[in-house]
């Protein structure tokens, strides 16, 4: 359960930066909001790589790039879920296009499950030596 709530405090991080991220992109380079969730959600997702390897998960094993890569490639599945609701929520709602924080909100919520499950099978702790 507190490895649950870790997740859950890295994952309000990363929601930060995914809507803060989604915001400056739109704002600033007026792209559309589908194309910037995915720039988003990329830089969401490298920070919550770093912080669940080293807080939530505890990983032992030193970062690499090829970890970065697998991790974003597991998640995979949740982006879908993730970036699906998110779209839809942008496509049926005049609230969510007027405050994208809150498609990026129910995409992660839609997610949280399956990232957690996916996460935890990419960066277990190394076992004890005994």
């Amino acid at each position: 359960m507190k490895q649950f709530l870790r997740f859950c405090l890295v994952g309000t991080l990363g929601f930060i930066v995914d809507a803060g991220m989604l915001q400056l992109l739109l704002l600033s380079v007026a792209m559309n909001p589908y194309t910037a969730r995915i720039f988003s959600f990329l830089a969401a997702a490298s920070v919550t790589w770093i912080c669940n390897r080293s807080f939530t998960f505890r990983s032992a094993i030193p970062a690499s790039r090829a970890e970065w890569l697998r991790y974003v490639g597991l998640m995979a599945l949740g982006a879908l879920v993730n970036y699906t609701v998110y779209a839809l929520c942008i496509a049926a709602s005049s609230y969510a296009r007027a405050q994208p924080w809150s498609a990026v909100a129910a995409g992660s919520v839609a997610a949280l499950g399956i990232n957690f499950l996916l996460s935890r099978l990419l960066l277990r702790p190394a076992p004890a030596s005994r």
